[in-house]
């Protein structure tokens, strides 16, 4: 680990040196914006992420729910405006997401009496989803996650909607869809607690599945909701190794640090999960970490950046899930009113001292 001395380091002499000049020459660096972000009603989390990132992920506004309220009805507004923004900076956008049990378009699995409507009128329906999205942004877009958080973490498939309805297949039907909606556009799978032993076995199985029927599947997104002692970093590697010699591409998709104590010690990013209000679990809510915590972040975000740096020639590319603290969704999950440290730039905007490590590391190791 590194030494606490260093946090009163400055890059000395680094005049502008950025994420996105320095670690974005490894791989993409990028991070999910907000629609105040991107119409600049966030003037600072804008200018953070035009500065610092050469990547962007729609935080929400591509969601199923977002996009597409009604059978018969899209909402492109916000959608329109973040991929726009992406590409008048130069930016790698990445599409979020195309089939997913979380936030999906309400109307998706129910007739009009609430009745589960039959597998042929879902599949029908998430054709129709994906080719109207996609070839909206046909040209637009670097690449989509199709299929969100498709297993458990004991490496069972998760029983969702598209599941019991359809049966497991859905995943090949999604990406055969997404394939024919935008044949050159890169397609990837993603998912949280990647680290988990069984569920890395089941998403290699799967991914070495969809590749022998012929499947274009060009990466696996690595949610990396941590924490401050979990995922085990030798078992994260081993996903990495794992993930690599699949032959395809590994993504750090979601980046956070939950600095916060978890209820019944779970871990990942399972949304549905929400606890009552306990003092005892927001120990920051003056807004500010003590030493310990300090210390404990700087040291867990560098390690994880060494991770990335070790394996660059494995990873395509490293997205943080927020601009700043000041609207990460830890602030609220699975607590609500808490007060969450989990990314590289504070509440104020201002530049962390790991993160200016972060960039010393990648402009100083080759």
């Amino acid at each position: 680990m590194v030494s606490m001395c260093f946090l009163m380091l400055s890059v000395q002499g680094a005049g502008k040196k950025t994420l996105k000049n320095t670690v974005g020459k490894s791989f993409l660096i990028g991070a999910a914006v907000t629609v105040d972000q991107v119409s600049g009603k966030d003037k600072k989390g804008q200018q953070v992420a035009i500065e610092q990132f050469n990547s962007i992920v729609a935080e929400n506004c591509m969601k199923g729910e977002v996009i597409h309220p009604e059978e018969d009805r899209y909402f492109w507004d916000d959608a329109d405006a973040f991929v726009d923004f992406g590409n008048k900076h130069g930016m790698s956008v990445i599409g979020h997401c195309l089939v997913w049990h979380s936030q999906p378009p309400k109307w998706m699995f129910t007739d009009a009496s609430g009745k589960f409507v039959t597998r042929e009128i879902l599949i029908e329906r998430m054709k129709s989803h994906i080719f109207t999205v996609m070839k909206r942004y046909k040209g637009k877009i670097h690449g989509w996650d199709v299929v969100n958080e498709a297993v458990e973490d004991d490496g069972s498939f998760r029983k969702s909607h598209y599941y019991n309805i359809i049966g497991p297949d859905y995943i090949e039907l999604a990406f055969r869809f997404a394939h024919e909606a935008d044949p050159d556009v890169e397609l990837y799978i993603n998912d949280f607690s990647m680290a988990k032993p069984a569920k890395r076995a089941t998403y290699c199985k799967l991914v070495r599945d969809l590749k022998s029927k012929g499947l274009r599947i060009d990466g696996i997104g690595m949610q990396s909701h941590n924490g401050r002692d979990y995922p085990d970093l030798k078992e994260y590697e081993a996903s990495i190794d794992s993930f690599a010699a699949l032959g395809v591409k590994v993504m750090i998709t979601e980046l956070d640090l939950n600095m916060l104590p978890n209820p019944k010690n779970f871990g990942g990013a399972e949304i549905s999960q929400t606890f009552e209000y306990d003092k005892a679990m927001n120990p920051y809510a003056s807004g500010k970490m003590d030493a310990a915590g300090e210390k404990a972040f700087y040291d867990r975000y560098y390690a994880f950046f060494d991770i990335y740096h070790r394996h660059q020639h494995q990873i395509s590319r490293v997205t943080l899930w927020g601009v700043s603290d000041n609207n990460t969704w830890l602030n609220d999950w699975p607590i609500k009113g808490r007060t969450n440290f989990p990314l590289l730039f504070d509440r104020q905007y201002n530049i962390k001292p790991v993160t200016e490590a972060i960039i010393k590391m990648f402009s100083d190791k080759k």
